[in-house]
């Protein structure tokens, strides 16, 4: 069995189980972004966000550029 990492959200701090040698499991892999919005997302983050932050991020996107 393949123990993942558990690493820190940069965004809100809130401690998850990272699962990115098993990407498809892992819970960012919910969150389906555009292109635009990952382009966003990686402006103002460089590190590992979890779901709730992904949703919030993306809404946040979709508010300021959506005409």
């Amino acid at each position: 069995m393949i123990k993942h990492e558990i690493i820190t959200c940069e965004r809100c701090g809130k401690r998850m189980e990272c699962k990115a040698n098993a990407f498809s499991k892992c819970q960012c892999s919910t969150i389906q972004l555009n292109l635009n919005e990952v382009q966003y997302v990686s402006e103002h983050y460089e590190g590992c966000l979890c779901a709730a932050c992904l949703i919030e991020l993306k809404e946040e996107y979709r508010s300021f550029f959506q005409f």
